[in-house]
């Protein structure tokens, strides 16, 4: 009976990563042919053939298509998937080792001191020589980094165990300070300077070349391999600090390991993109109920989910009212708050039937 179930189980576990597999696989190739410039298949894969492997004879048409996609399309949708990815594991993981399914990546406040790194960086039109383009996102970074240490001191002082409730305080406090902040200095900007900062909160991808994916990219693997290495740990903590305790963990060292990765994850993502809401909270619970509560599986398939939606919400965002464009922030929210909304109403019927 035993091996039955355990068979049945595998089964559905590979149908699960198989499907996510190709989920991603669909929203890359969609996010690809998808825009201002119609090419073929054929078109687009000798191009991708070309650059990759350096051999002119893949593709011999127009420059000015080939730049398009190599360029301009690719690196875009390569960022999205990463962003995506990215927000999808740290709001799983935010998630677990907080015991609180309303966590997302943005609750310890890393993304709020990326965010005023950017306003700024774009308030006073900074600029530093050397980075030239990517003093923002740099920037950004640094700042993220300073407030979730400054978090981390602040929960210390007040905890020494890093207790949930202080991490979670202690978030709540920063971002309402640093919301404070950058409300002042759009209340001080100019109406183009107001117009380019609200757009730049509301999160996108546009206008992002190879150097941005580039710039990314080391964050996301760091904290990406870090936090699924610990998904054991993560499942120990969801159960709560003591049992994590009785187990022979130290719960200490392993928070503080958990939190830096995603907070260097989320910070390393919102200094890129903007703050793009609603991924972090809504995908890892969509995958929960596919998946079930367990991590090694949760965190993996979250990050694909999520890499492939953020891919979909961009074609969406960047076509949809063509030739203008939406900030994907919007798109998300639009999507995120209804099935967000949905699953609460299902948990709570859930939990009102399990009670009678």
């Amino acid at each position: 009976m035993s091996n039955r179930v355990g068979k049945q189980r595998g089964i559905k576990l590979v149908t699960l990563y198989a499907g996510s597999l190709f989920f991603l696989a669909a929203a890359i190739v969609w996010g690809i042919l998808i825009g201002s410039a119609d090419l073929s298949v054929k078109e687009i894969v000798g191009i991708l053939l070309k650059n990759m492997t350096g051999y002119d004879g893949f593709f011999d048409g127009q420059k000015n298509i080939e730049m398009i996609i190599w360029n301009i399309r690719l690196p875009r949708i390569l960022l999205a998937l990463l962003v995506g990815g990215a927000l999808a594991l740290a709001g799983a993981a935010f998630q677990g080792l907080l015991q609180n399914p309303l966590a997302d990546p943005y609750t310890i406040g890393v993304s709020s001191g990326a965010s005023v790194g950017a306003v700024i960086v774009l308030f006073f039109q900074l600029e530093i020589a050397i980075i030239g383009s990517y003093t923002l996102p740099l920037v950004a970074i640094l700042f993220s980094l300073a407030s979730l240490f400054l978090v981390l001191g602040i929960t210390r002082a007040a905890s020494k165990t890093y207790a949930n409730e202080t991490i979670i305080l202690s978030g709540i406090i920063l971002n309402s300070f640093i919301g404070a902040v950058i409300s002042l200095i759009i209340a001080l900007s100019s109406g183009d300077q107001t117009r380019e900062v609200l757009n730049w909160l509301m999160g996108s991808v546009a206008m992002k070349n190879w150097g941005h994916v580039g710039l990314f990219f080391p964050f996301f693997v760091l904290g990406a391999i870090v936090i699924l290495y610990h998904y054991r740990e993560l499942n120990a903590l969801a159960l709560g600090d003591e049992a994590a305790q009785y187990s022979g963990m130290n719960v200490r060292r392993k928070k503080l390991v958990l939190l830096i990765s995603a907070g260097l994850l989320t910070g390393a993502a919102v200094s890129v993109s903007g703050a793009i809401g609603f991924v972090g909270l809504v995908i890892p619970h969509l995958v929960r109920l596919v998946t079930g509560a367990d991590h090694k599986h949760l965190l993996p398939i979250s990050m694909m989910i999520g890499g492939g939606y953020l891919v979909i919400a961009d074609m969406i965002a960047r076509t949809i009212v063509s030739p203008q464009e939406l900030p994907i922030g919007v798109v998300t929210a639009l999507i995120g708050a209804p099935v967000f909304t949905y699953l609460l109403i299902r948990e709570r019927i859930k939990r009102r039937n399990m009670a009678c």
